[in-house]
């Protein structure tokens, strides 16, 4: 009986530990993202794609955040006001420190040396360059770090941004399959203010 139980917890130990942390989850200007009924997802002839990173990966990415749009009753919409970015980050220095003016949390120049999240949109098109009550979270910005942001691309207005760490498989260098990145998708959605509808829930 005490082999079984210990088998048990050790079970309920593993099954509880998860290779993605969700680092930050924040909401900006007050925005009630309920309030949207369409979405589009960032594609690669807006921006480009970060270094290192294939088609493929970007594809499943946008699968699993589509998905959970969906889920909470967004529909896709290539006219839509609301643009998902998609940012990537290898760098893996761990540091948090105030915003100072004329910050723009973005990759940094060429070449590419991974300080920021590299966004295939480049964010410091709609992102202020100063907000009083935020800090510069550079412990997000270490290696395999997913970050997504959503913006009213019409009035360049940040309303919400996330990330998980990591998409990248420490074991192998690379990034995970679609299975992994749907679990990381999965957790980056964990905080976000619309509910999954309750015909998703069971399965989520």
């Amino acid at each position: 009986m005490k082999k079984l139980l210990s088998l048990i917890s050790v079970v309920l130990l593993l099954s509880g530990c998860s290779p993605y942390t969700l680092v930050n989850s924040e909401t900006y200007n007050n925005a009630d993202l309920a309030s949207y009924s369409t979405f589009r997802i960032v594609t690669p002839d807006e921006g480009k794609l970060a270094p290192g990173m294939q088609s493929v990966t970007y594809y499943n990415i946008a699968a699993a955040i589509r998905e959970q749009m969906v889920i909470r009753g967004f529909t896709e919409d290539p006219q839509s006001p609301l643009l998902i970015n998609i940012g990537i980050s290898t760098h893996r220095a761990i540091q948090t420190e105030p915003l100072v003016d004329n910050y723009y949390p973005w990759y940094g120049p060429a070449p590419y040396p991974g300080y920021y999240p590299f966004f295939m949109y480049p964010r410091q098109y709609y992102w202020p360059a100063y907000y009083n009550n935020a800090q510069v979270i550079t412990g997000i910005y270490k290696e395999g770090v997913l970050t997504m942001d959503m913006v009213n691309i019409r009035e360049k207005l940040p309303l919400f941004s996330a990330s998980v760490a990591t998409i990248i498989d420490n074991g192998q260098g690379q990034f995970r399959n679609l299975a992994g990145i749907n679990e990381a998708v999965i957790k980056l959605f964990s905080k976000f203010p619309v509910a999954i509808l309750p015909q998703y829930r069971k399965n989520n």
